[in-house]
């Protein structure tokens, strides 16, 4: 029986992502679930297989990636790699919960996480022009905030609302009705699955220091007709040496790239093969099937170069 960390507590999108997950995958009523206190805390689970898996958000169509997450992506000295598996996207959109029935100026606190408020921030402001936002743990623990009596109201989940008896004030709360959040599904380092023919290929790039060195990672892809779909910057922070000190990174960055197309792809191969060669360190964080929901949307595929490695082979066989 698989066990499932998730970024919780109960009650959370998260959950929700894991679910969805889960039936994809036919676990639904064998798999165990774990509520972990926050992303990074879910990654190091599945690093220190305390957890098969792990769920954790990644990137809000609204409030952009999750830091906390990209953070605990990338591997360290003292904290070996994992790989993504799975993507699921989930429509948002957010219940105001309070312990009684308030009117609005009634509502002087609103408890919210602070990707959750940065989504609602325009409603918040109408619905409750009085009202100071205070920042959550989870979705689910603005629920408990209202709850323990530490905030008036809450920017949290339907289900959190009924786990800790509260009131609904609003439904279908959110600032733009087309609100995603995408989550993944993480897991220790394994062979990635077959392509799909829509997948979506993740990695972290550290570059030299020199100038130039972001272009030419970026014109690997582009000279072998591969779209990036999202392109993101994150401080190496609190990065060590092989010999576990600390390094000095400040003022240095990383990059976190998705490409559309599958490692086992040509073109991708390809482009890894190149930026091994010229980059720092390349991690891979996985190749997996975009959501259904984001296929429509996704970037055209690589190029199929089937026909010219044929050719070539033909060439080394003396068939001209």
């Amino acid at each position: 029986m698989a066990v499932y960390a998730y970024f919780g507590p109960a009650g959370t999108f998260t959950e929700m992502a894991l679910d969805a997950l889960l039936r994809r995958r036919g676990e639904e009523h064998t798999a165990t679930k774990i509520a972990v206190s926050n992303p990074p805390a879910v990654i190091e689970m599945v690093r220190n297989g305390d957890a098969d898996f792990g769920c954790v958000p990644i990137e809000s169509s609204l409030e952009g990636a999750v830091p906390a997450t990209m953070d605990a992506l990338a591997p360290r000295a003292d904290r070996g790699p994992v790989q993504a598996y799975a993507e699921v996207a989930l429509d948002i959109a957010f219940t105001i919960a309070a312990a009684q029935d308030l009117a609005a100026d009634q509502v002087r606190t609103v408890a919210a996480y602070p990707v959750a408020a940065g989504q609602v921030r325009r409603s918040i402001e109408q619905l409750y022009p009085n009202a100071q936002v205070v920042i959550a743990t989870s979705n689910s623990g603005a629920a408990e905030d209202v709850a323990q009596g530490r905030a008036d109201a809450a920017v949290t989940t339907s289900a959190a609302t009924a786990l800790h008896g509260l009131v609904t004030l609003a439904e279908g709360v959110v600032d733009s009705d087309d609100a995603v959040t995408r989550f993944l599904l993480v897991g220790k380092p394994g062979a990635p699955g077959e392509p799909t023919g829509a997948d979506r290929t993740s990695v972290i790039l550290d570059l030299p220091n020199t100038p130039g060195s972001l272009v030419a990672a970026m014109n690997e892809f582009a000279m072998r007709g591969i779209d990036l779909t999202r392109i993101e910057s994150r401080p190496r922070g609190a990065d060590s040496r092989a010999d576990g000190a600390p390094a000095r990174s400040a003022g240095q960055y990383r990059f976190y790239l998705d490409a559309r197309g599958h490692v086992r792809d040509d073109a991708i191969g390809e482009a890894l093969r190149a930026l091994h060669r010229s980059a720092e360190r390349v991690v891979f964080l996985g190749s997996w099937p975009i959501d259904p929901q984001l296929a429509v949307a996704a970037a055209a595929a690589p190029p199929d170069h089937a026909d010219s490695q044929a050719w070539f082979d033909d060439l080394l066989q003396g068939v001209l």
